[in-house]
């Protein structure tokens, strides 16, 4: 009877090894899908853009959220207008700073120094190479219609986008490893999608970038983001971070 509990024991054992082996590997795979993926997609969009075969798509897409009676309105009531403002804030350098640090204090407080480490160095990292992008395109704002917003830098890619897919991926995948509950490191991402989406889609709402810069923007955020994700994996496995909190002992 003791010998086939052992038996059993083993067995459970070995179910859960490969079970969370293969959760691991398949995350893996997500990332590497996406970082290439990404680096494709970004690389053939601006090839795209820089010989003008997006112009006419552009121009529709930005033009369909607009008044056609008055170029200067965007689409919908006031309040709408306001909460697209509002979406595109949280794109906005000062907000991704707070947001930041807020995570920073977070990690630290949790005891996750070298995960909050990387953290200051992923996230910054990600915010200089747009920066680096957006002088080396130096594409023109969009002059179809009034911006709702200030700018003060070049279009491609935007900078809002790519800096907030930049922070909340990669800070969601930061937070997702100290988070030992399923439930809770699926709201995580999603949060991190809904808000990088939002900002996105506000910046064409307002007027103040072409849809491409848009999808250049989440194209490469999501791709520093999945990188970001490879290389925590690695440390990890190395002993150079702190060891991803297992969802087994909650429910």
């Amino acid at each position: 009877m003791k010998h086939h509990e052992k038996l059993g024991q083993v067995g459970r054992k070995s179910f859960s090894l490969l079970a969370r082996l293969g959760r691991y590997e398949l995350a893996m795979l997500l990332c590497v899908a996406v970082l290439s993926g990404g680096i494709w997609g970004f690389v053939a969009l601006a090839e795209e853009v820089i010989e003008g075969d997006t112009h006419s798509i552009d121009e529709s897409l930005l033009l369909a959220l607009r008044n056609p009676a008055d170029l200067s309105d965007p689409i919908g009531p006031g309040w709408v207008e306001e909460m697209g403002r509002d979406f595109t804030a949280l794109g906005g350098v000062g907000v991704l700073v707070l947001i930041t640090l807020g995570a920073l204090g977070y990690l630290l407080l949790a005891r996750h120094y070298r995960a909050a480490l990387f953290a200051s160095i992923a996230v910054p990292g990600g915010i200089l190479l747009s920066t680096v992008m957006k002088l080396g395109f130096d594409r023109p704002r969009p002059d179809l219609v009034p911006h709702e917003a200030m700018v003060y830098t070049a279009s491609f890619p935007s900078g809002h986008s790519m800096m907030s897919a930049v922070t909340y991926l990669t800070l969601a995948a930061l937070l997702i490893r100290v988070q030992p509950a399923l439930r809770l490191k699926a709201y995580l991402l999603i949060l991190a999608i809904l808000l990088t989406l939002l900002v996105g889609i506000s910046r064409v709402y307002l007027g103040v970038h072409w849809p491409t810069d848009v999808l250049a923007g989440w194209t490469a955020g999501a791709s520093w983001a999945a990188l970001c994700w490879i290389v925590m994996h690695w440390l990890q496995r190395h002993g150079q971070l702190e060891p991803e909190e297992s969802s087994s002992s909650i429910e």
